[in-house]
Formats: C-alpha cells, sequence, structure tokens
C-alpha cells in the first residue's frame, strides 16, 4: 500500500502531463491481451474513465479476432487467413459485424458505465463514419474492406456531449454493404481526421525490440524515416508492420504523436500518457 507522500508524488508527477492534454483527443486502438484478461480490462477501462475526467477525450476503436474465432467454431464455420487477413465470405460477414458492433462493442460500453463513464458504441454505418469499399489486392478475400472516407462528425459530437466513444471496424459500401476492416487502420485513419494529439496502439508485446530475445533492447522511440530501414533488416516484422506503417499514416495525417505499448501492463495508458518516463515505443515525425 502506498503511503500519502508517495501518492502525493505521483500526482505531482503527473500533473504536468494532465495540463499538457487537457481538451485533447487520444485516439486508443483497444485489442489483444487487454481485451481477454478480465484484470487488463478493467485497467484499460478505468484508465480511459480517468483520462476523460481530467480533461482528455478518449476514443476507443477495438478489435475482436478471437471473440469472432469462437463463434465462428460454434456454428461450424472454419476460419481461414490469406496473409493475415481474415476470409470473409458473406455469411462470415454477418458474424464479424454481430460479434463486433452488437457483442464486444456493447461490452466495452456496458464496462465504461460500470465504472462511473459514459460510453456510446458506434460502427462504421452509423452517421457516416466509415465508407468503405472492397480490398482486391493481393487478392479478393471477400468482404474485406480499406477505407476511403472517414467523416468524425458524430464521434465529435459525442466527446464534445461528454461521452466516450467506442468504435467497431465495420464500414459501409456504397450500397450499405458491410465491411471488415483492420482495427489499426481505422484507429490511425480517425485519429488523422479528428486531428487527435496521440495515437496509442496496446499490443501484445512490450514495443518494438532491436534484438527480440532481449527485452532489455527496446526501441524507445522512432522517427518515422528510420521505420523502412529497420523493416527491411527484419527488426520490424511479422504483425508489427501494419502497426509502424499505421503509425506513420497518423502522423503523416497530421496527428502529433504515436505510441505502441503493452498492453498485458496492469494501466499501461497512465504510464505512458501521465509518468515522465512512459512505456512501450513513441513513433514520432
Amino acid at each position: 500500500m502506498l503511503k500519502p507522500l508517495a501518492k502525493a508524488g505521483i500526482l505531482v508527477e503527473a500533473l504536468p502531463y494532465i495540463k499538457k492534454f487537457s481538451g485533447k483527443t487520444v485516439v486508443i486502438k483497444y485489442g489483444g491481451n487487454a481485451m481477454v484478461n478480465a484484470a487488463l480490462k478493467e485497467a484499460v477501462i478505468i484508465d480511459v474513465i480517468l483520462m476523460k475526467y481530467v480533461g482528455i477525450h478518449p476514443v476507443l476503436v477495438h478489435g475482436g479476432g478471437p471473440e469472432i474465432n469462437t463463434m465462428l467454431e460454434r456454428l461450424g464455420i472454419k476460419a481461414s487467413f490469406v496473409q493475415g487477413l481474415r476470409v470473409t465470405d458473406a455469411q462470415t460477414m454477418e458474424i464479424v459485424e454481430m460479434v463486433l458492433a452488437g457483442k464486444v462493442n456493447k461490452e466495452i460500453v456496458a464496462l465504461i458505465q460500470r465504472f462511473g463513464g459514459r460510453a456510446v458504441g458506434l460502427c462504421g454505418k452509423d452517421g457516416g463514419l466509415i465508407t468503405a469499399k472492397k480490398r482486391l489486392e493481393p487478392t479478393d478475400i471477400g468482404f474485406v474492406g480499406d477505407i476511403v472516407r472517414i467523416d468524425p462528425a458524430l464521434v465529435r459530437a459525442l466527446v464534445e456531449q461528454g461521452y466516450i466513444p467506442v468504435i467497431a471496424p465495420v464500414g459501409a459500401g456504397e450500397n450499405g454493404e458491410a465491411y471488415n476492416i483492420n482495427a489499426d487502420t481505422v484507429a490511425g485513419e480517425l485519429a488523422a481526421a479528428l486531428a487527435a494529439d496521440k495515437l496509442v496502439l496496446l499490443t501484445d508485446v512490450a514495443g518494438i525490440l532491436r534484438d527480440q530475445q532481449d527485452p532489455d533492447s527496446l526501441i524507445s522511440s522512432l522517427r518515422i524515416g528510420e521505420a523502412p530501414a529497420l523493416i527491411e533488416q527484419g527488426v520490424i516484422k511479422g504483425g508489427m508492420i501494419p502497426k509502424v506503417r499505421c503509425c506513420v499514416e497518423a502522423l503523416t495525417g497530421g496527428v502529433g504523436t504515436t505510441h505502441i505499448i503493452d498492453g498485458r501492463i496492469g494501466h499501461s495508458l497512465l504510464l505512458e500518457v501521465f509518468t515522465d518516463k512512459g512505456i512501450g515505443t513513441m513513433v514520432v515525425q
């Protein structure tokens, strides 16, 4: 148990960051183990609510791959992937939309409200938030979409009214059809559309490591010009590549700073936003 003086010291350290980010928008990609582990899930939600109460405007974009897989298995539908992308036929898309927009999204909203926040759940179909088109490269894998346009008006209206928007990464095509979109991509492009001060991606790794076997080789700050060489060298590889590209695109679109942090650590959001050292890798211009 912390002594009162230690608690006071923590608040004093946080004060400059509260002042700096008050009134600013922070887009958070919520996924990985932080969505599966009950204790971590509660820690993320409490962090988000605290941010809202000190004047920051958090916007959550969530994934839900494990829940989709569970539902497909329950219905006897085999999940398949091409280069990391889910093959999404019409039947699978119905399940994806049901799980992401109907189940996972509303569970997050309910949890925020249970801990004293106010939240509204959305998907890309709501208010014309995300207009999408079918992705055809590297091959046609069904209702997997690329973002054509983001209209952040509804998100801004909710933020101004004191709500925390919670967004499922489902977009709408020209004829109203649903498309499954990568949640990192949605978070990055939404952050740019909102002119967010920060984009934070919660992951299941410590950040970008120069040596995957050495946890002390964490790259705490990465300039976007350094990213291509690190990808070529194999330092940035696998699932980290789209996350870094997402950060680069967000920064290019006007986002202040981007962060890839370890969602396996309790209260990782508070550690990143409100402490001197922070955690994970910050990707900057």
